[in-house]
């Protein structure tokens, strides 16, 4: 199957009310061609699991700006005052989690669990609703794990059968995100011949991408 597709084609495949992973860190290994396509788009009252909601004029910060979410489930958002606003406001549904839980969270997704045990919010509002478990006298929250419909991702080099390499910080959530969608969709910085990719570089396997668009 031809992976490679156009951008219009790409951003088809997200609907209003879906669940959408990005990937990236601050903007760093967001990919951005893909974020301002959909706010071409208009798609609408997305819930959104990232790092972070980016900057107000970078990232995925441009989606809550646009209004375009109607949730977040992010580990910080102090980087984007707008993302803060419409929280206080009501407007826009936040759940802030620690990194390394949702990070945990989104691989246990991808690994077909159900959750991840985490001593993280015990004893804190965070634990409230949840479920505890007591292990050898230790009490953990059950974390439940996260998927989504579509995953967002941006990789620096991509080859024609969808393997990708990240280069550096870029790397990031993409790899966990890549396992954790139903339709996983990669904007290459450069396509290169299969072939030429050095297998000791591929850090995501095309086969758990379904589609590519050039930057």
């Amino acid at each position: 199957m031809k992976k490679l597709i156009s951008m219009k084609e790409a951003v088809a495949h997200v609907k209003d009310g879906m669940t959408v992973m990005i990937g990236g860190f601050l903007a760093c290994g967001t990919p951005h061609a893909i974020v301002d396509a959909l706010i071409e788009s208009g798609v609408k009252d997305l819930t959104i699991i990232a790092n972070d909601t980016g900057f107000v004029d970078r990232g995925i910060g441009r989606l809550v700006v646009s209004g375009q979410a109607k949730r977040v489930i992010v580990s910080h958002i102090g980087t984007n005052k707008e993302t803060g606003r419409l929280m206080n406001e009501g407007k826009l549904a936040v759940d802030l989690v620690p990194q390394g839980t949702l990070a945990e969270q989104v691989r246990a997704g991808g690994a077909g669990l159900g959750g991840v045990l985490t001593p993280i919010g015990v004893g804190t509002p965070v634990a409230e609703g949840k479920d505890h478990l007591i292990i050898d006298g230790k009490t953990y929250l059950l974390e439940k794990a996260l998927k989504a419909d579509v995953a967002l991702l941006y990789g620096s080099k991509v080859d024609e059968k969808g393997n990708v390499f990240y280069n550096e910080a870029t790397r990031n959530f993409n790899p966990l995100m890549a396992m954790a969608a139903e339709t996983v969709i990669v904007e290459a910085q450069e396509m290169v011949e299969t072939g030429t990719l050095d297998p000791h570089l591929v850090m995501t396997p095309g086969l758990f991408v379904s589609y590519i668009v050039k930057a």
